[in-house]
């Protein structure tokens, strides 16, 4: 079996992020080939796509917001994401019983005494009535039917765990400021979510598989898994085994990926990208070795944004007033340095609207 090195994982993963060259493709063909992404920080999505798309407006994800073809939803690992609203609505039921887990997981004793049925359709009354709300709105509503239970708990079961709800706009628009408030999946799109298959098989579960690898292959099932959270993936990876092609990595997992994928050459040389802060071409893998070093890697979780040298994350990088610094991890060559001044003059100008490209790249550690 061909292994992969993981320098060719690297390139394999840079081509299907569009961050071997930036593409030339509609933003929401982008955010459905990426599988959405990671959304906490509300305008973090715009710098993953400026970094990935040739000319990229942030006006055009703005409108997509507002006509709601995108939506800003609880979904992958329980984390706010940036997903297309055909992938919400496709996507949800299946990651129901994790979202309820994961919140479980934190407020099991709150929540003890608490019938999650009778929170559910109470919630989903409440967050039907009227106005969006945030979600310690909903939660003191509730409280006033759970006083044992709390607020908080009860808030942040309803939204993320129990009823699939929306963050609604101004909230993810660019440069734009407005709180996390709540409105359900199904009221925002007019459309119930798609339910389970009615026969127990897992439809959604292997064009998840076959989507993730699209954009993030060739892959571990436990790559899979650690990207969605999602139980009963490794059963929706037997399923569609024969469409897959095997290779391992140089410590032995087998790795899989659609026949037809791009892995480039492992020499091609690659630009300098500056990545969002949990930009899920780091997050998306258990084995995140492809694009950060072991040292660095609780940067990856910590909300630090990086710079990518070829190929690989060499540097922090952060805003103010539209002007970048940028932090070495390591030694960079004068040629490094020089790229990485010019991708970031042209970041500070995109995060500037045109006012400033000013950059600052600090020396590199000893």
């Amino acid at each position: 079996m061909t292994v992969l090195t993981t320098r060719a994982l690297n390139r394999a993963t840079l081509a299907r992020q569009m961050l071997l060259e930036r593409a030339d493709v509609p933003v929401l063909d982008a955010v459905a080939h990426l599988c959405g992404l990671q959304a906490q920080e509300p305008q973090e999505p715009f710098t993953g796509l400026w970094s990935r798309l040739r000319a990229f407006d942030p006006a055009v994800l703005s409108d997509l917001l507002v006509r709601r073809q995108v939506v800003r939803t609880h979904l992958m690992r329980r984390t706010m994401h940036l997903v297309t609203a055909a992938d919400a609505l496709a996507w949800r039921a299946r990651h129901d019983a994790m979202l309820r887990q994961k919140v479980l997981g934190v407020y099991r004793a709150d929540l003890a005494a608490t019938d999650l049925g009778e929170l559910a359709a109470a919630g989903r009354e409440l967050a039907d009535g009227g106005e969006p709300r945030t979600m310690a709105e909903l939660g003191r509503a509730l409280a006033e039917r759970w006083p044992a239970a709390g607020p908080r708990a009860l808030g942040e079961m309803l939204v993320a765990g129990l009823v699939p709800t929306v963050q609604v706009p101004p909230r993810g628009l660019w440069r734009a400021k407005g709180g996390a408030r709540y409105v359900p999946l199904s009221s925002w799109l007019g459309r119930e979510i798609d339910p389970p298959a009615p026969d127990g098989t897992d439809p959604v579960g292997r064009e998840l598989v076959r989507r993730y690898l699209a954009a993030y292959g060739p892959a571990a099932t436990a790559d899979v898994r650690a990207w969605s959270g999602a139980a009963g993936l490794p059963g929706a990876v037997a399923a569609i085994r024969d469409e897959l092609v095997s290779f391992r990595d140089e410590r032995g997992r087998e790795l899989l990926d659609l026949p037809g994928a791009p892995r480039p050459d492992p020499d091609l040389p690659v630009p300098v990208r500056f990545l969002p802060a949990f930009d899920n071409a780091i997050l998306g893998y258990q084995d995140r070795g492809r694009i950060i070093d072991d040292e660095h890697r609780g940067l990856s979780v910590a909300g630090e944004r990086v710079v990518l040298v070829d190929g690989r994350a060499a540097a922090t990088w952060n805003d103010k007033d539209g002007a970048v610094t940028v932090t070495p991890l390591r030694r960079l060559s004068r040629s490094d340095r020089a790229a990485v001044a010019e991708e970031g003059r042209a970041l500070a100008a995109f995060l500037s609207d045109g006012e400033t490209d000013r950059v600052e790249v600090a020396a590199s550690p000893a």
